[in-house]
């Protein structure tokens, strides 16, 4: 699993800064990028713990789990029950999607990335109870690195490229304005959550 910046982060910025809507978010954060933790267990938990709520309240039910099971390790999760781990906030379907993957984690995390295609891999994590299309690829973008990612259903990246671009009622539309993007639609991803929130987006 990779951890840090992804190798392609250069040659993204490079493709991006000729596109006048991205270009002045590449100048206001140069020297900033997309990191991964390498860590896709890791990543899965956080993203299903911001699953509909706002980052505070995902910020204060991560903390509490943290205190609660110590690192973020299927074998640590493992450990509690489910009324221990709802207790940190979380609804019952969410900690049993979590318990789910803890206590049978091989599957998920066997894979062989490199030799699967953006396609595969989401089929691969949309396969797993909890994991729709939005968990799916903030594990595409956050845990694997792929480059070409563009979520429509992040209600975030829809506003931002919204206030780039008038008269995209649909997220069809919003989707289809993003391929100016391509390849490298996860790069444009980070930036335009830059655009709205100074801190930078982390799973």
């Amino acid at each position: 699993m990779i951890s840090g910046k992804p190798s392609w982060w250069e040659t993204a910025k490079q493709f991006l800064s000729n596109d006048p809507l991205i270009a002045p978010l590449i100048k206001k954060y140069d020297g900033e990028c997309l990191l991964s933790k390498g860590d896709l267990f890791r990543t899965f938990v956080n993203a299903i713990v911001g699953q509909q709520i706002s980052v505070i309240a995902a910020d204060a039910i991560w903390n509490r789990l943290i205190e609660k099971v110590g690192s973020i390790t299927p074998k640590n999760i493992a450990r509690f029950t489910e009324e221990e781990i709802a207790s940190c906030g979380l609804t019952k379907s969410k900690t049993s999607y979590i318990l789910g993957i803890a206590k049978n984690p091989d599957e998920f995390l066997s894979p062989n990335w490199e030799e699967m295609n953006d396609k595969e891999i989401h089929k691969h994590f949309v396969g797993f109870r909890g994991i729709g299309p939005w968990t799916a690829e903030m594990l595409m973008i956050f845990s694997l690195l792929r480059p070409d990612v563009f979520s429509v259903g992040d209600i975030g990246l829809v506003k931002a490229v919204r206030q780039l671009q008038s008269g995209l009622e649909t997220k069809e539309q919003v989707y289809n304005f993003a391929e100016r993007w391509s390849p490298y639609r996860t790069a444009a991803s980070w930036y335009l959550w830059r655009m709205l929130d100074p801190v930078p987006v982390a799973y």
